[in-house]
């Protein structure tokens, strides 16, 4: 259907429900003349009469009645879906679909999660735990949450925490045996348990300040995970050194079960963000999750 049948049914409708041209053009807002010049291109493009009309009222050809007994409920229906679309992006209940790593869960949203439960009960929130950096809108998610330096340009982005401290560590007993590294460039001396990114396919690199520059060490090792938590929970097991955000493993430093290296060398890494197209801005229940998690850059 295009726009030209959809008005002329509209307008068809209208006389119908309303019985004169002049009350029907009252319900759609226009002139009664401009009632009566769509009704008749209606008819032509129908090629059929629809109504016997004169100059004080209207009544229906077989035809019209035929085609009223056929779509009277069209336009309910219509406006009815318009309706609950209008209300479904007024609500703050319903799924809301992210996609985001392990450490944007534990750092940035489990702290605040059981706050925004109760204020937003209504609200399910469905996560998929996953380092890659996902294509959302082929994906099916309503946003995504990863570190700042990994988000495209066609997305709004809102910031979720502060800028993260990164750290480097390992077992005590793999630092007992192989000796602690006090200068990046030890590091080539050492098994470095290297993490490889999902999406480019390329091992991360590891980069240190040194003297105010930032310099990349090209390490080697007999590991590489595509998962982050799998560098720590070997470098726990000893296997080498690896690298996470210290906020997620600080447990672990605490109980000595890591020990940092190079921490005067380590910089810090971006922030978290959640990203999502900008068609979804005005959706209530992700303003509903933006404004209870967003922090000020």
């Amino acid at each position: 259907m295009n726009r030209a049948d959809l008005s002329g049914l509209q307008t068809f409708l209208a006389i119908v429900e309303h019985g004169t041209m002049r009350a029907a053009a009252h319900e759609l807002g226009v002139n009664p003349s401009a009632v009566s010049q769509r009704l008749k291109a209606f008819e032509d493009v129908l090629g059929s009469a629809l109504f016997v009309r004169d100059t004080r009222s209207v009544s229906l050809t077989d035809v019209g009645e035929a085609l009223r007994a056929r779509t009277h409920h069209l336009l309910g229906e219509v406006d009815a879906a318009l309706d609950a679309t209008r209300r479904a992006a007024l609500t703050t209940s319903g799924q809301l679909r992210i996609t985001l790593p392990y450490r944007a869960w534990q750092l940035a949203l489990a702290p605040r999660m059981a706050a925004f439960q109760s204020k937003y009960p209504d609200i399910e929130l469905n996560f998929s735990i996953d380092e890659e950096l996902t294509d959302i809108v082929s994906g099916g998610f309503h946003a995504g949450i990863r570190l700042g330096d990994f988000l495209t340009d066609d997305m709004i982005a809102v910031a979720l925490t502060p800028p993260l401290d990164g750290t480097y560590v390992a077992s005590p007993a793999y630092l007992g045996k192989n000796g602690t590294p006090k200068e990046p460039a030890d590091l080539l001396q050492h098994d470095c348990i290297r993490y490889r990114q999902i999406t480019a396919q390329r091992v991360a690199p590891w980069r240190f300040e040194v003297d105010g520059a930032e310099v990349e060490v090209d390490v080697s090792g007999r590991m590489v995970f595509n998962d982050l938590r799998s560098v720590i929970d070997a470098a726990m097991r000893g296997f080498g050194i690896g690298w996470s955000l210290r906020a997620g493993i600080e447990v672990e430093i605490i109980s000595g079960e890591l020990v940092e290296v190079l921490p005067t060398y380590t910089p810090n890494r971006p922030r978290f963000y959640l990203y999502f197209p900008k068609q979804l801005k005005n959706m209530s229940k992700l303003r509903a999750f933006i404004n209870h998690f967003s922090v000020g850059v």
